[in-house]
């Protein structure tokens, strides 16, 4: 095959000899027109290669002498020349916008339909003429028209021409050339019509015409960028995802298929564009990848769908809450995308600011930087009509940022102005509903500074014909306009109402928020938001829909903790949305103030410990389930543990942690994507799983959140108190073991004071060392006020109860609560004036959920060997204390308990030699790490660190008591949430060991000696027989505590310090 360099020099050799016959024979020559004929083929070849205008000029002149020559035999050869030339003019027109060649081209077209044809050449007339048409429709100016229906009438006659498996394809990409015009606003009814014809065509084509079925996606495409409808969007989705799986691309790339593949990519974009969730987003991720190993670098589509692929990695660092770049770009493909995500947000190579940044860069900007961006557009919009649309939207933008800035309402009315005059310059613009939006917010926005309703009613009217054109069907309810709509009207009449109080529109605003709430676009998180504000107002304005609203939100909480794949992408989540997080109190509240306290604690169990319970649901016991069916035991204990696998598995590093160039492990997923994937998949599986379990006799309830009847169970042992932190209403209710639960109600400003407690409390520690008076002074007044709030009444409350002093009780708090030594309230006054504590007169432990607690107290693996205690205590020059630490261990369980020290203690061998022991003790530093309450750890051998998610992941059903002789192993980890209770201990809890003592702060190194000592001698001692020794080390902690205090004498930081979580 020749080289394109060989066949231009073999055309021009073969066009120098035509020339040459030509010049030496007369222009009667009866061969004249052939030898024309022969040389406007060889320049059409050439024009094919070279593209250039001096072939097409000559072509035309070669033609224009052909047609003119005298006729010889027949005239057929004329009418093709003329037929030719007529398409050259096309083709010369196309290249160089030269009016006179069209309309020539048009001419001549017509001129040859009015000839008795042969059929083949009327087919190839008609449709050079519809081209040509619909190429001078599209070039017209704004306002100007023509003849429709010449077209429509020339369209339809073509088909006709046209037999069952003929090459109808032909005749469908000239109805789609149509289509070009068709979308202007001059052609309304044509693109429907058009799009009709074609329809008829792909009905008689044979199978397998791939070119036709991606020109009528194609044209499905043009007219949802017009009218947005949602179907012809998922119709043209449908005919190139068979085009892209009628066979697998192979080495030898078809270029329909690549077309195909390519216009899937665009419109997975669009499709989550439209519906903005997670589940188009990764689908379109998906097929962006694909496309990308068959469009390489230096390949025209390649920046396109790189820019693509920035975009959504933003939009999914958005969602998940992830790092957007990559951390190393390890190919050109993953840099090219970090320079396209700069971009996308706003800056380019030189760091210039573009006319279309985002919302975030236009902030960003100095004010002489906006002024610069408002006069560029400006200059833009008087130079040019191509864009004018984007423009106007732009200046608006900007104007409306200046706005921000400079607080001037010259500046936003500027932004209404140009948003009025796009709008009226646009009137099919698909984005019309999210124009009309914006411009709506604009007036809201009029009407809050200038306190006048006016603005404000022109608002609500632009926002209900956006809603209806969704409702109407003209531009879809299922997209993120319409959705954005109604949250923009629902504050609008918000507003109204709070000026001139009519009931029907705080009823239409909350109706507002149940439509967005059950609207198909947008994510669980954002529908969360909703019906959180929906319960907030509706409590707030007292409309009969509270209950429901708050309903709908935890039901709404439930979906967005599964939203996300691991613990750290749902910590983040939750975390992100931290204002929701209290949702569930106010509701606790809702229903402790109608009087229903067994409802509030079942609110509060579902409401909070979110991760732990989920995480727990994962480990639920299938005991009962292995004997009334074992086969569906057995499938859930396989997806529970895949699910655990890899909800705990570590997060990948930035978008999915891959290059996105890689090699594609599964449909163009990356690993993130494949998370996603298999967590879904196994998510359904569950629910399936779960439905057949639930129909068996007996297991109705079975993973269903426990009622009051089932959750008292956890005060089996003694009374479980409850300290719910609500701006609502705080209220304290404690749980007995036999009876419904029992109010404390606290005084309003309750919630204020604690606040401010855990405020003084934390913000001293942060100043001043622990040990320092300053610190002292902090701690005893919190002490004492906390003893007041709540010690106090609870104390007075249990004593009604008849519940004895020396009594076990448990606190599970709330916010605040879960950092503030509930267990060392006081001082408490005595008659003998000797100071007394909380946990002087009640033993108190803590749980986070009652569901923990009751965990804690199921049966376990029973052994008949000697109890062991495994001591892990790495050597450490900076905690000289753990040597004499290990050594009053093994002087004081000489002769009670088997014990082995682990120094040379790794995360891998520390997690598993912990399995072979009942008891665990560990000495070493704690370490926090702020925002990341996963990395939480003990320091053990060569800096290797026992993290909060490798204890996680352990599973010790043998497991009984863990002393946690480390700094911070209760404590919160800085921007991590509250009602979460993520930290060492409850880690411990959670995987297998039924009571754990943990620290609240740092602890002295001498500290861990000592207690110890006490601790030990007071639980192995032989006075308590018969007690499980877990259930012995609440009373053993307190034991131990009271001699630091009284024969130590220890600060009293150091004492309040220790708590027992558990059994």
């Amino acid at each position: 095959m020749d080289s394109p360099q060989n066949s231009i020099t073999r055309l021009d050799d073969r066009i120098i000899k035509l020339q040459r016959w030509l010049s030496s024979h007369p222009y009667s020559h009866p061969e004249r027109r052939s030898y024309l004929l022969n040389l406007i083929d060889v320049r059409l070849d050439r024009h094919k290669l070279l593209h250039t205008n001096e072939d097409l000029d000559n072509v035309i002149l070669h033609l224009t002498e052909a047609v003119l020559l005298p006729l010889r035999r027949s005239d057929l050869a004329v009418i093709f020349c003329l037929s030719v030339l007529a398409k050259a003019l096309l083709v010369r027109f196309l290249a160089t916008r030269q009016s006179g060649d069209l309309e020539s081209s048009i001419q001549y077209f017509r001129h040859l339909l009015n000839l008795d044809l042969p059929l083949w050449m009327r087919k190839d007339v008609m449709g050079g003429l519809v081209v040509a048409l619909s190429s001078y429709a599209a070039g017209l100016e704004a306002g100007s028209t023509i003849h429709s229906t010449e077209v429509l009438v020339l369209c339809r006659e073509l088909l006709t021409l046209y037999s069952p498996g003929d090459h109808l394809v032909d005749a469908i990409l000239i109805l789609k050339h149509l289509v070009i015009a068709a979308s202007r606003e001059s052609w309304e009814e044509p693109l429907d019509q058009v799009i009709e014809y074609m329809r008829e065509a792909m009905e008689m084509c044979p199978s397998g015409s791939h070119r036709a079925a991606i020109a009528l996606a194609e044209t499905l495409t043009t007219r949802f960028a017009r009218t947005s409808s949602i179907q012809d969007l998922e119709e043209a989705i449908v005919l190139v995802d068979k085009v892209v799986s009628s066979q697998p691309l192979g080495d030898e790339q078809n270029p329909d298929k690549l077309d195909a593949l390519f216009l899937a990519s665009q419109l997975s974009v669009i499709r989550f564009e439209v519906y903005e969730n997670s589940q188009n987003l990764e689908g379109a991720i998906s097929r962006i990848r694909d496309t990308l190993v068959y469009h390489p670098s230096g390949h025209n589509r390649h920046s396109i769908l790189v820019q693509d692929l920035a975009h959504l990695a933003k939009k999914r660092s958005s969602y998940f809450h992830l790092t957007m770049l990559p951390q190393s770009a390890c190919s050109d493909t993953s840099q090219e995308m970090g320079a396209s995500a700069l971009q996308l947000i706003g800056t380019s190579d030189g760091g210039q600011v573009g006319w279309d940044a985002t919302i975030d860069v236009r902030r960003a900007c100095s004010l002489t930087t906006i002024d610069q961006q408002i006069q560029n557009l400006h200059e833009l919009l008087s130079g040019t009509v191509t864009g004018t649309s984007r423009y106007l939207c732009a200046l608006a933008d900007w104007n409306y940022t200046k706005f921000e800035r400079t607080d001037d309402i010259t500046d936003l009315e500027k932004s209404i102005e140009w948003r009025q005059i796009q709008l009226a310059s646009a009137s099919r613009d698909p984005t019309l509903q999210g124009r009309l939006t914006d411009l709506a917010l604009d007036l809201l926005r009029v009407s809050q500074r200038s306190h006048t309703i006016l603005f404000l009613e022109e608002s609500i009217s632009l926002l209900r014909y956006a809603i209806q054109m969704g409702d109407v069907g003209v531009q879809g309810t299922q997209g993120v306009f319409h959705r954005q709509a109604l949250n923009v009207l629902h504050h609008c009449l918000l507003r109204r109402w709070r000026l001139i109080r009519h009931r029907e529109d705080l009823d239409e605003a909350i109706l507002l928020l149940q439509k967005s709430i059950d609207h198909e676009s947008g994510n669980p998180p954002d529908k969360l938001e909703v019906a959180c504000a929906w319960a907030n107002l509706a409590r707030t304005t007292a409309h009969p829909s509270v209950s429901t609203a708050y309903q709908i939100a935890m039901s709404w909480m439930q979906r967005s903790l599964i939203f996300s794949p691991t613990l750290h992408t749902k910590h983040a989540q939750l975390t992100a949305i931290q204002q929701v997080n209290k949702m569930p109190l106010a509701y606790v509240s809702y229903r402790v103030e109608a009087g229903h306290l067994e409802q509030a604690v079942e609110i509060l169990e579902q409401g909070r410990a979110l991760l732990w319970s989920e995480m727990r649901g994962l480990r639920t016991s299938i005991d009962r389930l292995s004997v009334a069916n074992p086969a569906l035991a057995t499938k859930l204990a396989t997806i529970n543990r895949d699910l655990e696998t890899l909800t705990m598995s570590i997060p990948l590093e930035g978008i999915g942690g891959t290059d996105w160039s890689s090699a594609q492990a599964e449909g163009g997923m990356d690993m993130f994507g494949q998370l996603l994937k298999k967590q879904r998949t196994l998510l359904d599986q569950r629910e399936i799983l779960t439905s057949q379990i639930r129909a068996l006799p007996g297991f109705e309830n079975f993973l269903k959140t426990p009622s009051f009847d089932t959750l008292r169970a956890a005060a089996e042992r003694g009374p479980v108190i409850i300290v719910n932190h609500c701006e609502w209403r705080s209220d304290i209710l404690i749980v007995l073991h036999h009876s419904p639960p029992f109010l404390i109600t606290t005084p309003e400003d309750f919630y204020n004071r604690a606040n401010e407690l855990v405020d003084r409390l934390l913000d001293t520690r942060k100043k001043h060392r622990l040990e320092s008076l300053q610190y002292q002074r902090t701690l005893l007044s919190v002490l004492k006020e906390l003893y007041e709030l709540v010690g106090q009444p609870v104390i007075s409350k249990l004593r009604e109860l008849n519940i004895p002093e020396q009594s076990r009780v448990w606190w599970c708090p709330t916010s605040v609560f879960c950092s503030l030594p509930l267990h060392a309230m006081g001082p408490i006054p005595s008659q003998d004036k000797v100071k007394m504590y909380f946990s002087d007169i009640y033993i108190s432990s803590y749980t986070p959920t009652l569901s923990a607690l009751i965990k804690s107290r199921e049966p376990g693996v029973q052994t008949s060997d000697l109890p062991s205690l495994l001591v892990i205590a790495p050597p450490d020059k900076s905690l000289p204390g753990v040597i004499k630490e290990i050594g009053v261990i093994k002087q004081v369980l000489e002769s009670s308990i088997r014990n082995s020290i682990l120094e040379e203690a790794t995360s891998e061998n520390a997690a598993e030699t912990l399995r072979h022991h009942r008891f665990a003790h560990i000495a070493c530093h704690g370490v926090l790490e702020a925002g990341k309450p996963f990395d939480a750890s003990f320091m053990l051998q060569g800096h290797d660190r026992l993290t909060l998610l490798n204890i996680v992941r352990s599973q010790l059903p043998a497991a009984e008591f863990a002393l946690l002789s480390a700094c911070h192993t209760a404590e919160l980890t800085e921007g991590s949430i509250a009602d979460e209770a993520l930290h060492l201990t409850a880690a411990m809890q959670y995987c297998g060991f039924r009571s754990v003592v943990g620290t609240m702060w740092a602890m002295a190194d001498t500290d861990g000696r000592d207690l110890a000592g006490y601790f030990y001698k007071s639980m192995f001692s032989s006075e308590d027989q018969g007690v499980p020794y877990y259930e012995r080390s609440a009373k053993s902690l307190r034991d131990a505590v009271q001699k630091l205090r009284r024969e130590k004498r220890v600060g009293l930081e150091r004492w309040v310090n220790f708590v027992h979580y558990g059994a």
